[in-house]
């Protein structure tokens, strides 16, 4: 699919954030651990959620769909599917699931799409064979081979600064073991908030865990169960952070509905009003208005999701804007640091990268350009905010990638004024 963006002067109206995408993963994976019945409100429907619901029937779950709920029941044992499972591009799915799978009789297999198998996973397996699980991948990659029986705890660790998804996957799966599981981390842990999300999610279903202050240690009671829990998935920070960046890029005012403070990446609303846009909030609503015009230096650890965007603001920024402490956003959809560089130079932008950071110096006056999605939803969703800035016309190529998570975002930047055509 390829979209085209012409220059827009002002934004105006209101737009509901899209449901939380990792809320929505968590929830459907907790519900099917569940032998009782969850019931999940507004979850998001986007290709990577369609993936984790195909991969949780194929392992027993019960998936009800009505209207914009899911109505979930966990077939008590989970059951090896007869078939692989095809996780297409969603990492979260894949390494969520890879330590669920032993909890099964059987052997899974989990692989995914030519992006996915490109996205490591050797880390999370040894950690899972610590805690007695027989499992393999292909030299550290998908697809991945789990013999189920159990697991048996005992402790594990892993680094803090590779995925946060790889915790996850273990927090699922601990509380169903043998004997008690210890998990060390044994660096400083990024990507905090989406840790504390699993947890909060786990502890609507009652489960227990002792977690340290740091976040650095995680000590599980074996043997406990599910309980049934109603989720109230809350609108995605890092989805709408791209309409809330579209406002601040053209100096309009907006209105985006649905965004629960204290949520993964909701410090955009911050770094925004540190760029100089007027940031308001009302209950869960967020009202944004001015331009974000001056460069800002961020530590991304615990928000990498926000790179694209942030980089796309700090196009039009003055002075210097800085992204540091990026490595991990080498092994995402695509290698961010790098194709960030290179579609955002095609604009005119002055970009360098190195190893964990990018650096971006402005103001510069930018032209619209023919830039490659990469395959990735963000890097799609940054060129087009971009674009509504940039003299001329943008074409995107590949931006069909958005469904991953966010399949309404065209419409939606549409509805608010910005001129966006889609073939």
């Amino acid at each position: 699919m390829i979209v085209r963006v012409s220059n827009t002067s002002e934004l105006k109206g209101k737009a509901i954030a899209p449901p939380s995408k990792s809320y929505s993963h968590r929830a459907i994976i907790a519900a099917t651990l569940c032998h009782e019945t969850t019931r999940i409100v507004s979850p998001l429907n986007s290709d990577d959620i369609s993936a984790t619901l195909r991969a949780c029937k194929l392992l027993g779950a019960n998936i009800i769909e009505e209207g914009s709920e899911l109505s979930i029941t966990g077939p008590g044992k989970l059951q090896a599917p007869n078939n692989a499972i095809d996780c297409g591009e969603s990492a979260s799915t894949l390494r969520f699931l890879l330590p669920v799978a032993a909890l099964t009789d059987g052997r899974t297999t989990l692989t995914g799409g030519p992006q996915l198998i490109k996205r490591p996973i050797g880390p999370l397996v040894e950690a899972l064979k610590k805690l007695g699980v027989d499992c393999s991948s292909s030299k550290g990659y998908p697809p991945a081979i789990v013999n189920g029986g159990g697991i048996v705890g005992g402790s594990t660790s892993l680094r803090g600064d590779m995925s946060s998804q790889y915790i996850t996957g273990l927090l699922f799966a601990a509380p169903l073991a043998e004997h008690e599981t210890d998990i060390q981390i044994t660096t400083t842990l990024e990507s905090k908030p989406y840790v504390l999300l699993t947890i909060d999610v786990l502890e609507k279903h009652g489960i227990v865990l002792n977690v340290s202050a740091s976040l650095r240690r995680f000590t599980i009671p074996p043997n406990q169960s599910y309980k049934s829990a109603v989720h109230k998935v809350p609108g995605d920070y890092s989805s709408a952070a791209f309409l809330l960046a579209a406002a601040a890029l053209t100096g309009s005012s907006i209105d985006v509905e649905n965004l629960l403070p204290n949520q993964p990446d909701s410090s955009i609303v911050t770094l925004l009003s540190q760029m100089g846009a007027e940031v308001k909030i009302h209950g869960n609503d967020v009202r944004i208005s001015g331009r974000a015009s001056k460069g800002i230096e961020v530590d991304v650890r615990d928000m990498p999701d926000l790179v694209p965007v942030i980089a796309a603001l700090g196009c039009k920024a003055s002075g210097t804007t800085r992204i540091v402490q990026a490595k991990r956003l080498r092994y995402k959809e695509s290698d961010r640091l790098s194709s960030l560089a290179l579609e955002l130079h095609k604009f005119g932008a002055k970009v360098s990268e190195d190893l964990d950071s990018l650096t971006i110096v402005s103001p510069r006056r930018l032209s619209g350009a023919k830039v490659d999605s990469h395959g990735d939803h963000r890097i799609a969703m940054a060129c087009t905010v971009l674009g509504l800035v940039s003299q001329g016309e943008t074409e995107i190529v590949g931006a069909e990638c958005v469904a991953k998570s966010y399949p309404t975002f065209f419409k939606d930047l549409e509805s608010l004024g910005g001129r966006i055509s889609v073939r």
